[in-house]
């Protein structure tokens, strides 16, 4: 469960970035990026944010109070029962949020690369991470992060400065397209059949929005059946089928500055300042629509031609011109910032150093790590975004893509890299939960005393179970982008675990009940507002409308925790009467 406590406190801050920088941060804030410009980039500003809180806040304490788990050093104080339990299910809860997203990247990453399908990829990593765990534990899942996090930022380094040499051009560059891959069209008409039936042939979009869309019948209906017979279920490209290659560049630089058509190598800053100058073409999916005609089923992908000043201020995803957009950005904000310092996988990596001192050592190596990493990402996602490789179906295989449009060769690379991103931050999520289940829960909580050699097997078991269970949420959520998916855990997070952590360290009227009570309401109340989202009812497509319009609950839940700890706490106080102040 902690290695020891005898990893290097360098290894272990690689280790940290390694464990952090999941499925999330490389291949959804990359897509995030291409698809929404600099919107995408602020959830990388609000994961390295959330560090601060981790180095001045939780990582010497944790250190010093705790042993295995989260729940050890919630619990160093009290021996609560209320706290064992609640402390459990609160890391189960987060670290099942974001087994999710991980597990959904797995699949997105096995289907082009080897022709397999979603569950299939899927299956494959849980299969792989629940080995690692089983057979050798934190050390084995430290030495795949350290490897991870160090690869991870080399090759996007390189990634980064090959998308600088080559610039910007408005140019479509053939060696970019990937009909197997890329699902799009030209700037007038993008088609998905998802269903053909009889009748079904073409539809046709205009720059002027969605009004314009007919079925091509009479005449024409014997050629245009047959065109929807070889592509039923399939992509068609501008209408045809892939084998036509009418297929265009998805991402593409229509403008640049004075008129060039190509800009050659470009300067870190000098890359931004083009592009504020220069308009893209994009297919954000806020702009797919779905018709349904006749009994046939068509999937529109629609071009949005942007202003590159509008990419580089918020604004394409965040709709903080209105009440509720701002509300929800708030809210994911609070979330990211006060998230970090709360996951149970991140917390338990304090365990794994020697000292306090190494802990707080680590931590700042990992800022150090994920700072420059995150940096990186714009140009990954810019890359993506004017470099023609983006998939319409689903943003979280742009960096793979942007590195393909270089060399096949770095594009095995960075995917392979992409794919131990995914086993990296799965072993650790298992790690913690199976930990919660062994020591906090059977051990602790309901009493079963076992050794360390039958906790250990108690861990490996729970290991299984909690891998399966993320191979069939994995299938679940499938489409959904991941760094969206990673934003529900952080709120989890933030709302169950945070309050208990600062107030217990800064506040010497925190009793056991209060720290029971603020995890359970903080977690009932940010998983009661995520299950009743728009974003949730639109996954699962559910008829009607949401309960309400907040997708993110974090203004919600992370104050309604710390109000029902204060409250809680002060209504026990004679529970605290003979305890240690820890702080």
């Amino acid at each position: 469960f902690a290695a020891g406590g005898n990893i290097h406190w360098f290894v272990n801050g690689v280790a940290f970035a390694g464990d952090y920088l999941s499925a999330a941060s490389f291949l959804g804030i990359c897509g995030l990026i291409a698809t929404m410009g600099y919107d995408g980039f602020l959830y990388s500003i609000g994961y390295l944010a959330g560090w601060i809180v981790a180095l001045f806040v939780v990582a010497e304490p944790m250190k010093r109070l705790g042993k295995y788990t989260f729940t050890d050093a919630l619990d160093s104080k009290f021996n609560s029962k209320s706290i064992q339990l609640m402390a459990a299910i609160s890391t189960l809860a987060v670290s099942l949020f974001y087994l999710i997203p991980q597990m959904v990247g797995a699949g997105v990453l096995v289907t082009p690369l080897l022709g397999l399908p979603h569950w299939m990829g899927v299956c494959m990593v849980g299969a792989i991470v629940i080995t690692i765990v089983a057979t050798a534990g934190m050390t084995s899942t430290t030495y795949v992060q350290f490897l991870k996090g160090g690869l991870l930022i080399i090759f996007s380094t390189v990634l980064s400065i090959a998308v600088l040499n080559k610039g910007l051009s408005t140019e479509p560059r053939p060696e970019t397209f990937n009909p197997e891959i890329i699902a799009a069209a030209d700037a007038d008409t993008t088609v998905r059949v998802t269903e053909a039936k009889s009748g079904l042939t073409f539809v046709k979009v205009t720059e002027e929005g969605l009004s314009n869309w007919w079925i091509l019948r009479g005449d024409q209906l014997e050629q245009a059946q047959s065109k929807v017979e070889t592509a039923a279920g399939e992509t068609l490209y501008n209408g045809a089928p892939k084998a036509d290659n009418k297929f265009q560049s998805v991402g593409l630089v229509t403008e640049l500055p004075d008129g060039q058509t190509e800009t050659g190598k470009l300067g870190v800053f000098e890359y931004f300042s083009t592009i504020q100058e220069s308009t893209v073409v994009r297919y954000p999916k806020s702009k797919v629509a779905t018709f349904e005609h006749a009994g046939d089923h068509v999937k529109v992908f629609v071009p949005e031609v942007t202003a590159g000043e509008d990419l580089m201020i918020p604004g394409q995803k965040f709709k903080i011109k209105d009440n509720l957009g701002k509300l929800n950005f708030i809210s994911l904000m609070l979330a990211l910032f006060f998230g970090t310092a709360s996951l149970p996988h991140v917390l338990i990596r304090y365990y794994t150093v020697p000292s306090q001192r190494d802990a707080r050592k680590s931590t700042i190596v990992a800022i150090a790590g994920i700072g420059f990493f995150y940096v990186l990402t714009l140009f990954m996602g810019l890359g993506a975004m004017t470099l023609g490789v983006i998939d319409v179906e689903s943003g979280n295989m742009s960096a793979p893509l942007v590195a393909k449009a270089f060399s096949l060769v770095l594009f095995s690379i960075i995917s392979a890299i992409a794919f131990a991103t995914v086993l990296g931050t799965v072993s650790g999520l298992i790690v913690a939960t199976s930990g919660a289940i062994a020591h906090d829960l059977m051990d602790n909580y309901m009493g079963i005393k076992m050794n360390d050699k039958q906790k250990v097997m108690a861990g490996k078991i729970a290991a299984f179970g909690v891998g399966l269970i993320a191979i069939i949420l994995g299938i679940a959520f499938k489409g959904m982008n991941v760094a969206f998916l990673v934003g529900w855990a952080f709120a989890v997070a933030a709302s169950a675990n945070l309050p208990s952590i600062v107030m217990l360290l800064f506040w010497k009227k925190t009793t056991a009940k209060g720290i029971a009570w603020s995890i359970g309401v903080g977690m009932v109340s940010a998983l009661g507002i995520i299950l009743t989202s728009p974003d949730m009812y639109a996954q699962f497509g559910f008829k009607g409308t949401s309960f309400h319009s907040l997708n993110q609950p974090g203004i919600v839940s992370i104050p309604l925790s710390f109000i029902t700890l204060v409250i809680a706490s002060l209504m026990t106080q004679k529970d605290n009467e003979g305890l240690e102040d820890i702080r």
